[in-house]
C-alpha cells in the first residue's frame, strides 16, 4: 500500500473525539509512508485529516467536484488538487489514486462511498483493501446491522471479511498491509441454479 483513500465527514461531529482520531490517523498515515486521498474539503474531519497530514510533511491529493470547491471549502493548500465535474467522477478518480480505504465517522456521503467501494469488491472491480476507523463506537450499530444480513442470509460471509474494523489508526493500517483478498467469487446454492 502506498496510497489511502480516506471517506469521512466535512463535520466535525460532536465532541472532540472524531477530530482527535483524524488527528492521529494523519500522524500514523505519514509514519507508515502512505499518502492521503480524500474528498478535499478544508472543513470538519476532512479538514483536519488533511492539515494533519500536511503538518508532518505528508502527500495529500485532494479529489473535488467543481460545484463543491467553495461549499466545501477546498483546501489549497494540498500536494495536488483535483477538481472534477461530478460526485461519480469524484468517487471513481479517489478509487484510482488509492490502494486502500478507510471510512471515519461521517454522514450519508461517507457511508455511500463506503458501500460503494465495498460492493465493487465484492464485484471483483478492485481486491484493495477496506476499513472502518470506529472512533467512539460510532459504527458498532451499522456493524451490528451487517452481521444481521450475513445472519439473514441476504451477506455473504466471505464478503464480510472484505472489511477491517478496529478502533486504533495505528492497529487498522497494520490490519490493512496485511489484508489477503478473499474469494470474490459469486456464492450460489447449487440448489438455486
Amino acid at each position: 500500500m502506498k496510497s489511502v483513500c480516506v471517506f469521512c465527514g466535512s463535520s466535525s461531529g460532536k465532541g472532540v473525539k472524531h477530530l482527535l482520531a483524524a488527528q492521529k490517523l494523519g500522524e500514523t498515515l505519514v509514519k507508515e509512508g502512505l499518502s492521503l486521498v480524500y474528498g478535499g474539503g478544508n472543513v470538519g474531519i476532512m479538514g483536519e485529516l488533511a492539515n494533519t497530514v500536511l503538518k508532518y510533511n505528508g502527500r495529500v491529493t485532494g479529489v473535488i467536484p467543481e460545484n463543491l470547491v467553495k461549499r466545501e471549502s477546498a483546501l489549497k493548500e494540498v500536494t495536488e488538487l483535483i477538481v472534477v465535474r461530478s460526485m461519480h467522477e469524484r468517487k471513481a478518480r479517489m478509487s484510482e489514486l488509492s490502494d486502500g480505504f478507510i471510512a471515519m465517522s461521517g454522514g450519508i456521503g461517507t457511508l455511500e462511498e463506503f458501500f460503494e467501494v465495498w460492493t465493487w469488491a465484492q464485484l471483483g472491480i478492485h481486491s484493495k483493501p477496506i476499513g472502518i476507523l470506529n472512533t467512539d463506537n460510532y459504527y458498532t450499530k451499522l456493524l451490528d446491522f451487517i452481521d444481521q444480513t450475513v445472519e439473514d442470509g441476504f451477506v455473504n460471509k466471505n464478503n464480510l471479511d472484505m472489511i477491517t474494523v478496529d478502533t486504533d489508526p495505528e492497529n487498522l493500517i497494520k490490519k490493512m498491509k496485511d489484508y489477503q483478498p478473499a474469494d470474490v467469487r459469486k456464492w450460489i446454492d447449487e440448489n438455486e441454479i
